[in-house]
């Protein structure tokens, strides 16, 4: 995992050129956007924006197998709790969505606008939690292929 300031990006110029493309992109003006999925490289590089008030907890963090996840919040705050996959428990899969669900023990992270966090294949990751007050959150997830 990867937790960084947007101030920062430069820094991963060299860690995989998909993956540096997709940091780049949190560089954009996303206002006036709708929420959606936005291709850029079809399936291999693709950013959602998404809106959503945020959860008192999340209790079921899931990791991708296919997908490094790069989150930002644009608007709003966010804990994101974070945990590895050896130290939970797998509870389903869904292969066809490249998305599995785990439980066990996570730490979290202020997910604020400025920062940002790339999560591999072995983060898992459960988003959405409130800083405090559940409240409104917008960000941009980019999905970057890397199988």
């Amino acid at each position: 995992m990867i937790f960084d300031s947007l101030a920062h990006i430069e820094t991963y110029r060299q860690i995989h050129p998909r993956i540096y493309q997709g940091l780049k992109l949190l560089e954009s003006d996303f206002s006036g956007m709708a929420d959606g999925r936005y291709a850029v490289e079809g399936d291999n590089l693709f950013y959602m924006l998404q809106s959503y008030e945020t959860k008192p907890d999340n209790p079921f963090p899931e990791a991708h197998r296919a997908y490094v996840d790069i989150q930002c919040v644009l608007d709003g705050a966010e804990a994101i709790g974070v945990g590895a996959l050896e130290e939970l428990s797998e509870v389903e899969s869904y292969p066809q969505k490249d998305l599995t669900l785990y439980q066990g023990p996570l730490s979290r992270i202020a997910l604020t606008p400025g920062k940002f966090v790339v999560l591999w294949p072995q983060d898992a990751h459960a988003a959405g939690i409130a800083l405090g007050k559940p409240g409104p959150c917008h960000k941009c997830v980019v999905k970057v292929r890397i199988d």
